[in-house]
């Protein structure tokens, strides 16, 4: 390539272009794979009218079952309003409800309706659908492998979701 700055104004810049040194930084690498991942999924939920923090509190609800506002927020580090929105949204389209806890008449909690519970399932779908296309160019094998790094990365970063949910302590479900 030549160093000349006119040579260089004729050569016609290309969408993007990223500098091969950066691809040598995994930190890199895993935030622009990530970027496309959650730009599909996003593309996929906003054509049912949600978006990911819908899909996340009604995995979380899937996950642990009927939880109170307060503890969904904590659970997912969120404030407290914009998780009632979510909530209200979800309410709204019929995927959750609101609803007394059986165990203690005062407390209300969320859960997901019958209608929230088949419209994961068939997410889920789109989801593997989305992990398909990302990871195109890796045999079974290597998905395999690389979801288990990613796992024991994400445990790192992330002490808490080492434990399975059903196991982590923390405040009632």
């Amino acid at each position: 390539m030549s160093t000349d700055p006119a040579a260089r104004d004729t050569i016609p810049p290309s969408r993007t272009v990223t500098p091969p040194s950066v691809l040598e930084l995994n930190a890199y690498l895993m935030y622009a794979v990530g970027r496309a991942a959650r730009r599909r999924l996003a593309e996929r939920l906003e054509a049912r009218g949600l978006r990911l923090w819908h899909l996340t509190v009604m995995a979380l609800l899937a996950d642990l079952g009927p939880q109170m506002k307060t503890v969904l927020a904590t659970r997912l580090a969120m404030n407290a309003s914009d998780l009632g929105k979510i909530v209200n949204d979800l309410v709204r389209v019929g995927e959750a409800a609101c609803v007394r806890d059986p165990a203690d008449r005062r407390r209300v909690v969320v859960r997901l309706t019958p209608a929230g519970e088949e419209s994961l399932r068939s997410l889920s779908a789109e989801i593997a659908s989305t992990d398909d296309e990302i990871l195109a160019p890796l045999d079974t094998g290597e998905r395999a492998q690389l979801a288990a790094l990613l796992r024991r990365v994400h445990s790192h970063v992330e002490p808490a979701a080492a434990v399975p949910a059903r196991e982590r302590p923390g405040p009632p479900a």
